[in-house]
Protein backbone atom coordinates (compact mmCIF):
# COMPACT_ATOMS: atom_id res chain seq x y z
CA UNK A 1 0.00 0.00 0.00
CA UNK A 2 2.69 2.50 1.00
CA UNK A 3 6.00 2.54 -0.83
CA UNK A 4 9.10 2.33 1.32
CA UNK A 5 10.77 5.53 0.18
CA UNK A 6 11.97 8.52 2.14
CA UNK A 7 9.29 10.57 0.40
CA UNK A 8 6.58 8.24 1.75
CA UNK A 9 8.16 8.44 5.20
CA UNK A 10 7.98 12.25 5.09
CA UNK A 11 4.30 12.11 4.09
CA UNK A 12 3.54 9.76 7.02
CA UNK A 13 5.50 11.96 9.44
CA UNK A 14 3.53 15.01 8.25
CA UNK A 15 0.23 13.15 8.64
CA UNK A 16 1.19 12.02 12.15
CA UNK A 17 2.09 15.60 13.12
CA UNK A 18 -1.17 16.95 11.70
CA UNK A 19 -3.05 14.31 13.72
CA UNK A 20 -1.40 15.67 16.85
CA UNK A 21 1.59 13.38 17.32
CA UNK A 22 5.12 14.55 18.00
CA UNK A 23 7.43 12.16 16.15
CA UNK A 24 10.94 11.78 17.53
CA UNK A 25 13.75 9.40 16.62
CA UNK A 26 15.91 8.34 19.55
CA UNK A 27 17.83 5.32 20.72
CA UNK A 28 16.32 3.06 23.31
CA UNK A 29 15.21 -0.45 24.17
CA UNK A 30 11.79 -0.51 22.56
CA UNK A 31 10.54 -4.06 22.11
CA UNK A 32 8.11 -2.93 19.41
CA UNK A 33 10.57 -0.48 17.84
CA UNK A 34 8.81 2.50 19.34
CA UNK A 35 7.43 3.99 22.52
CA UNK A 36 4.11 5.80 22.46
CA UNK A 37 3.31 8.24 25.26
CA UNK A 38 -0.48 8.28 24.86
CA UNK A 39 -1.30 11.16 27.19
CA UNK A 40 1.03 13.47 25.28
CA UNK A 41 0.78 11.83 21.84
CA UNK A 42 4.54 11.53 21.54
CA UNK A 43 5.89 8.77 19.33
CA UNK A 44 9.52 7.92 20.04
CA UNK A 45 10.85 5.67 17.29
CA UNK A 46 14.11 3.72 17.30
CA UNK A 47 16.56 5.97 15.45
CA UNK A 48 18.51 2.99 14.12
CA UNK A 49 15.58 1.79 12.01
CA UNK A 50 15.92 2.05 8.27
CA UNK A 51 13.25 3.82 6.18
CA UNK A 52 11.06 0.71 5.80
CA UNK A 53 11.11 0.03 9.56
CA UNK A 54 10.21 3.64 10.33
CA UNK A 55 7.31 3.50 7.87
CA UNK A 56 6.01 0.27 9.39
CA UNK A 57 6.20 1.74 12.90
CA UNK A 58 4.35 4.89 11.83
CA UNK A 59 1.66 2.78 10.16
CA UNK A 60 1.29 0.78 13.38
CA UNK A 61 0.95 3.98 15.40
CA UNK A 62 -1.55 5.49 12.95
CA UNK A 63 -3.64 2.30 13.05
CA UNK A 64 -4.23 3.01 16.76
CA UNK A 65 -5.27 6.63 16.19
CA UNK A 66 -8.78 7.61 17.21
CA UNK A 67 -9.90 11.25 16.96
CA UNK A 68 -10.59 13.07 20.22
CA UNK A 69 -14.34 13.62 20.68
CA UNK A 70 -14.80 11.96 17.29
CA UNK A 71 -13.52 15.00 15.36
CA UNK A 72 -10.58 14.70 13.01
CA UNK A 73 -8.22 17.69 13.19
CA UNK A 74 -7.92 19.98 10.17
CA UNK A 75 -5.61 18.22 7.72
CA UNK A 76 -3.83 19.58 4.68
CA UNK A 77 -5.17 18.26 1.37
CA UNK A 78 -2.28 15.78 0.84
CA UNK A 79 -2.58 14.47 4.40
CA UNK A 80 -6.39 14.20 4.18
CA UNK A 81 -6.05 12.14 0.98
CA UNK A 82 -3.36 9.95 2.53
CA UNK A 83 -5.49 9.39 5.66
CA UNK A 84 -8.51 8.46 3.53
CA UNK A 85 -6.41 6.01 1.49
CA UNK A 86 -4.79 4.49 4.59
CA UNK A 87 -7.92 3.93 6.68
CA UNK A 88 -9.01 0.67 4.96
CA UNK A 89 -5.40 -0.58 4.97
CA UNK A 90 -5.12 0.20 8.70
CA UNK A 91 -8.44 -1.44 9.50
CA UNK A 92 -10.17 1.79 10.51
CA UNK A 93 -13.87 1.95 9.76
CA UNK A 94 -15.15 4.87 7.68
CA UNK A 95 -17.19 6.39 10.53
CA UNK A 96 -14.09 6.66 12.73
Amino acid sequence: MVSTTKHSLKKLETLARELGYKVRYEKGNFQSGYCLVESQRVAIINKFYETEGRINVLLDILSQYRPQQGHLPELSDPSAKLWKDLKPFLGIKEEE
